[in-house]
């Protein structure tokens, strides 16, 4: 594989860091908003401050998720693989399906991320091909739901 798995996590853990960083103003305006004159209810019925607060304290949880998968991914380590061991957290892996080749970044959290330019597609344990793939090995064939079907998909390599 042409890119190392520590720059690999390096620009997850950037891009994770970036959203911290919006998660974190994003709350900030929440909760100025919930507590602005302009917010203060003109009658019982007026509701703005309430639903400003609500949006503030999803946004703080949104703050400490983000936070916590910052956390996970600075844990993650990135030593290199035999080949021989199974997928798990912090693999890099090539799978093939048909004539196509897909290479994943397993991480504990930034599933959905594109790295490399788009070439490396970043995928959590939660997701169902996280899932699928965990605890294969080089060699293996696994199947992943998608769209009703059963994509078959072969492992090519794990690092």
């Amino acid at each position: 594989m042409a890119t190392n798995k520590a720059t690999l996590v390096g620009e997850l853990e950037r891009i994770v860091q970036s959203d911290v960083e919006a998660r974190q103003r994003a709350h900030r305006e929440a909760a100025e908003a919930a507590t602005h004159d302009e917010a203060r209810p003109e009658n019982d019925k007026d509701t703005r401050a309430l639903e400003q607060s609500y949006l503030a304290g999803g946004e703080a949880r949104r703050v400490e998720e983000a936070m916590q998968g910052l956390a996970d991914i600075r844990a993650l380590g990135t030593r290199a693989s035999s080949g021989e061991n199974p997928v798990a957290l912090g693999a890099l892996v090539t799978l093939v399906e048909g004539d196509q080749t897909l290479v994943l970044l397993v991480a504990p959290y930034g599933g959905g991320a594109r790295l490399d330019g788009g070439r490396v597609q970043v995928v959590t344990p939660r997701s169902p091909l996280g899932r699928a793939v965990l605890g294969h090995r080089v060699g293996d064939e696994c199947e992943v739901p998608a769209s009703g079907r059963m994509r078959e998909l072969y492992i090519q390599a794990v690092e």
